[in-house]
């Protein structure tokens, strides 16, 4: 009888489903997988499931990511030791999919990786040799996507290294990278030194922030190709700023450690509004221990640190559209009874 459910109706049985069920589900057989990448599941799933948090550490001395279950408030481990090489997470993408960089190679590797599924694909080589560029995903949709890679350092034979005036372009329709455009080679050294890879895709524009003195906000507009510059609110005073997606919007988060965290919202071209402020009790937990991190996802804005430290949560209240809410979530300590060392992580939404 399942396999010969209609697939809308599939589909909609799959929406119920938490995030690790649905993986598991889409991994059953070839019909349900060809069912939960056919119809757009994030959006029926956003808004019947709180989002979940995924943790990978920044060095891999356990090959194994990190994750929590909002509906349980539990965390969970998942091994990666289907992945051989070192990695650093750089993006979710779709479909439960993660944009990784091989760590042990001077030159950009990525790959793309489903903790859930043990999935793992090396992406091809690009065309042009890069060291540390900026990267950026686009997603077309629930399973098509496209990575932007800016700047960089190259060879250029017997001049040595250079900076990277171009932008490459890798489309999952045809699993090949080409050069899409360019850029002033200013914009190559700042997208080179001062981008940690945050990127956020809004209104066909991919956006990066740099930290050069003080923050800013870089955008290639991939309908022309021209590339936009945003200053950033209270950029010279800001300890920790990043880049989110909030209902389509580009938001900027950030805070002093003076201040509470604030959130911005992109108005126009070039107007940024203040929506939000944390809650004076959360805020002050934010201002203990190291550096803050940021990430946005589907519904939640998270500011965290290390993984057995306490995060703050900005995120939209399932079944009140528009309506969102603070709160803090425990770090993750132990798992299953088994203590947990604190590590550096980076956190996807």
């Amino acid at each position: 009888m399942w396999s010969t459910l209609p697939f809308d109706l599939l589909a909609n049985i799959f929406s119920f489903l938490s995030l690790d069920s649905l993986a598991r589900a889409q991994s059953a057989c070839r019909n349900w997988y060809t069912c939960a990448n056919a119809y757009p599941l994030p959006s029926i799933f956003h808004h019947r499931h709180p989002p979940w948090f995924l943790a990978l550490p920044t060095r891999n001395r356990r090959p194994c990511c990190y994750f929590h279950n909002p509906a349980t408030n539990r965390w969970h481990m998942l091994s990666l030791d289907f992945i051989s090489d070192p990695i650093r997470p750089i993006a979710s993408v779709t479909g439960g999919l993660v944009l990784i960089k091989i760590t042990n190679s001077t030159i950009l590797l990525l790959a793309i990786c489903n903790p859930f599924t043990r999935q793992f694909k090396h992406l091809p080589l690009l065309n042009i040799a890069r060291t540390n560029p900026a990267v950026g995903v686009v997603i077309l949709s629930s399973n098509q996507y496209r990575v932007y890679v800016a700047g960089g350092m190259s060879e250029a034979g017997l001049s040595g290294a250079t900076y990277e005036p171009t932008v490459e372009m890798y489309d999952s329709r045809d699993a090949t990278w080409r050069i899409v455009g360019s850029m002033p080679i200013e914009y190559a050294v700042r997208l080179t030194v001062w981008t940690p890879n945050e990127s956020v895709y809004a209104d066909g524009v991919v956006y990066w922030m740099t930290s050069a003195r003080a923050y800013n906000v870089m955008g290639f507009e991939i309908g022309s190709n021209q590339w936009r510059e945003l200053s950033v609110p209270m950029a010279d005073r800001l300890e920790f700023a990043a880049l989110v997606k909030r209902e389509g919007r580009l938001t900027v988060v950030g805070g002093t450690g003076g201040e509470e965290a604030c959130v911005w919202e992109l108005k126009g071209r070039n107007e940024w509004c203040l929506i939000e402020k944390v809650g004076i009790e959360l805020g002050l937990k934010l201002r203990k221990g190291k550096s803050i991190k940021c990430v946005g996802g589907d519904g939640g804005i998270w500011l965290y640190r290390e993984l057995g430290s306490e995060m703050v949560v900005w995120r939209e209240v399932v079944g009140e559209e528009g309506r969102w809410e603070w709160l803090g979530v425990e770090g993750c300590s132990s798992i299953g009874g088994e203590q947990v060392h604190n590590l550096s992580i980076k956190g996807l939404g």
